[in-house]
């Protein structure tokens, strides 16, 4: 209350000051004065600031989570309608993301509330982009699941040569898969996903939204668990 008071204070000096003909250098001047006879609200008003810009950060991540979470143009695992959403970025020849895919899979398994969403975020070189495009083009026949863990439990980097044939043993039609890699839907999904993820602060996959908590970087089955637990908690 105090820095409200002085900076109206303040205000009204300076306009019967400039009424009066003073110059701005003595206007400063006079403010200047009347900050060094009260040093205090200097750092009031930096804690102000800082205040407001963590409630804009916080209110942006809330924009992105739920923006996130009612896309429909992201494939989803788990229980559609679970208590707490899990987003996860990742890129299929990412060896973490690989050993995130168990995490997730344990978690999956022991908590039927959990939701998780999936954006696909290649950014680990040509075989990576041909990957999310397959999997993601796969949807429209029914295949998202199993591929996605085909190439999450692969073993080596994806090729497209390896890809079309998880795709093939899969029973999915090829020619109808390369159509759909190209789709809108598919081109929207990766190009949003490193929109998203960059807003978020991340720099490499995988990396995790819980609830309201962001974790960049691998996260062990208790690891996930105990956020899952506490953004319940917090409902």
């Amino acid at each position: 209350m105090r820095i409200i008071l002085l900076a109206v204070a303040i205000l009204s000096f300076a306009q019967i000051a400039t009424a009066q003909q003073l110059t701005d250098q003595q206007i400063k001047k006079l403010a200047l004065e009347a900050i060094l006879e009260n040093p205090e609200i200097v750092m009031q008003a930096v804690a102000i600031i800082q205040q407001r810009e963590k409630d804009r950060a916080a209110s942006g991540a809330n924009t992105v989570r739920l923006q996130l979470e009612q896309d429909p143009n992201s494939p989803n695992l788990g229980n559609p309608t679970g208590d707490v959403t899990v987003v996860e970025f990742f890129d299929y020849n990412c060896p973490y993301c690989r050993k995130a895919g168990k995490t997730v899979q344990a978690l999956i398994a022991s908590d039927e509330n959990v939701r998780v969403i999936y954006r696909e975020w290649p950014i680990l070189g040509e075989a990576s982009v041909y990957a999310a495009r397959a999997a993601l083009a796969s949807r429209t026949q029914g295949k998202y699941e199993e591929l996605h863990w085909a190439l999450m439990n692969g073993e080596g980097r994806a090729t497209e040569a390896s890809i079309l044939k998880m795709a093939r043993d899969l029973g999915l039609d090829i020619a109808k898969l390369q159509v759909d890699m190209n789709s809108p839907a598919v081109e929207a999904h990766i190009a949003e996903s490193s929109a998203l993820a960059r807003s978020l602060g991340f720099t490499g996959t995988p990396a995790f939204i819980v609830g309201d908590l962001t974790a960049p970087g691998m996260l062990s089955v208790d690891e996930i668990a105990a956020m899952v637990a506490e953004a319940r908690a917090a409902k």
